[in-house]
């Protein structure tokens, strides 16, 4: 009895902790009552959008036969107003038209523009293109702010051994710096962005969000496009909406039960902006509802095994959930058993829904999620023992997978149904370089941000502990500063993949774009626990609807 009155007191203690550096939910019900347009009003936004879907198509084709710098602002201002995805074929087949037209005599600015735009689109094109434009000092000399905007975003999808990239990327970044605020205001808040955010880095929605507002200030603007991006803005904010209000009722409903709420971070709006982030598209609803589910599980799971639960409860609960069947809840401790039966009840739940849609992958689902457990029990041998990995690699091999990211990227393709075949969830299952890249990037983003949080407490060592001790940095912004070049060798690796992977673009994205949600979540604290930093852009992608 006196052990566990004992536990019970450390638990208490812990769950003290932990709302002193967690702060509770910023939504709350607010989702099962905010309704952002009244349904005719959605239905004439519908009306509307299909209408102008169809004049934008015609203008693509009109496009085709024009010069190669109106294509590339053309595909350009169609990606960043967040209309790109309507028109996937016609934006493959102009690109492939740049492609061919790419040997022209090209000014920097265009360059620049294209190559940007092909590396993005997976186009092997060399970074000789720019070998012209030096001096005979080697350098590139411009005094054009628009030009060396371009240049700084083209450097952005280098790719390791670019020599000429990264001298780009370090003179375009310091000139940014220097004359940006003498530039015009709406030059000015692209270049800030910029430096604080390339381009090939953004998330659809919040880069869309953000354009929006810049074009329309443009003297330049085509105004149905700045009318259909709005509209598109807005049909999506309620969709997503319409699944907060469904992932809200199954929430409330899994916290009560499972009795999370002591521990654990209450974050599943923020999980759904997670998700969103890397499937934006309205055909994806369901792939968000159900990642939001499991990874809102994998968040209680990291919180449990983190701070909450002693090493042999999580020993013990880590083997029932390998046994995965009913009478694995008698293996639990007494107080994790509610959340055992509710795991496995949403898990089953989800896998119903995957057969009903004659998903064949549906039995991968709980093997991810049980992965996830072991990975986060694992952790805690290190937490444990105290041990400092000898390399910032040998900890990886352990903390990456436990970033929860290679585990996303393969349910994500299973949410996919059969855009994902058998054959790609085996690669991805294989832990490729382009998910290990994005796995090392939320990984090292993330121990950046909760180092200081972290540190004082009796967690495991984190990455930058490992980085001071492997390279004998006297401080931790050195050692902060090494992690930061290992980030930016993960992001080439990942241009360096798309470039060459067999695996289908549209699968290739979900990756990108996960690595760009971990860069934003991340950027300058951890957006996820302190939601609080992200509350503004969170209201305007789901609250506030564009005028």
């Amino acid at each position: 009895m006196a052990a566990d009155e004992a536990r019970s007191v450390s638990r208490l203690h812990s769950e003290e902790d932990m709302h002193g550096k967690h702060h509770s939910t910023l939504w709350g019900d607010f989702f099962l009552h905010h309704v952002p347009c009244r349904p005719g009003q959605y239905l004439i936004m519908k009306d509307k959008v299909k209408i102008m879907k169809e004049e934008v198509k015609k203008m693509l084709l009109d496009v085709g036969s024009s010069d190669l710098s109106h294509k590339l602002d053309c595909i350009n201002t169609l990606e960043r107003l967040g209309l790109d995805y309507h028109y996937t074929k016609e934006i493959d087949e102009l690109m492939c038209n740049v492609f061919e037209a790419r040997d022209q005599d090209l000014d920097l600015t265009t360059t620049s523009q294209l190559f940007y735009l092909l590396r993005k689109h997976g186009y092997h094109v060399s970074s000789d293109v720019f070998l012209k434009f030096r001096d005979d000092k080697g350098d590139i000399v411009t005094d054009d702010a628009r030009c060396l905007l371009r240049m700084y975003e083209a450097a952005h999808v280098r790719v390791n051994g670019e020599e000429i990239l990264d001298n780009i990327l370090i003179h375009t970044k310091r000139q940014l710096q220097c004359i940006v605020d003498d530039l015009e205001p709406t030059l000015q808040e692209e270049v800030r962005y910029a430096l604080e955010t390339p381009l090939f880095r953004r998330l659809n929605r919040v880069q869309a969000r953000q354009f929006i507002s810049t074009y329309e200030k443009s003297t330049t603007r085509n105004n149905m496009l700045l009318e259909f991006s709005k509209l598109d803005f807005n049909i999506l904010l309620t969709l997503y909406c319409e699944e907060l209000k469904d992932l809200t009722l199954w929430w409330k409903e899994f916290q009560a039960q499972a009795n999370t709420a002591i521990y654990a971070r209450d974050r599943m709006v923020e999980m759904h902006f997670w998700m969103m982030g890397v499937f934006f598209e309205p055909q994806y609803s369901y792939s968000r509802k159900m990642l939001t589910q499991l990874f809102m599980i994998v968040s209680v799971l990291d919180d449990l095994y983190d701070s909450h639960c002693t090493t042999e409860e999580g020993n013990t609960f880590t083997a029932a959930l390998q046994r995965w069947d009913e009478e694995g809840v008698e293996q639990c401790p007494t107080y994790l058993r509610t959340l055992y039966t509710n795991i496995r009840a949403t898990v089953k739940a989800i896998e119903e829904d995957l057969n009903l849609q004659n998903n064949k992958h549906a039995k991968l689902v709980k093997g991810l999620i049980i992965d996830m457990a072991m990975c986060y029990n694992a952790e805690t041998e290190w937490r444990d023992k105290k041990y400092v990995p000898a390399t910032v690699d040998e900890h990886l091999k352990i903390s990456a997978r436990s970033s929860g990211c290679m585990h996303l990227v393969s349910q994500g393709f299973i949410s996919m149904g059969d855009v994902a075949t058998s054959e790609a969830l085996e690669w991805a299952s294989t832990y490729p370089k382009i998910v290990r890249a994005v796995c090392i990037i939320a990984r090292l983003a993330n121990d950046i941000m909760s180092y200081k949080r972290e540190a004082s407490n009796n967690t495991m060592v984190s990455t930058v502990q490992t980085c001071a001790k492997e390279y004998g940095t006297t401080t931790v912004e050195q050692a902060i500063e090494k992690i930061r070049e290992l980030i930016e060798e993960a992001w080439m690796d990942i241009t360096h993949e798309c470039l060459r992977q067999p695996q289908p673009k549209a699968l290739l994205e979900r990756a990108v774009n996960l690595a760009r949600t971990m860069d934003f979540l991340y950027k300058d604290v951890d957006g996820y626990t302190d939601s609080r930093s992200i509350k503004g852009i969170l209201d305007s992608l789901y609250v506030h609807l564009i005028d």
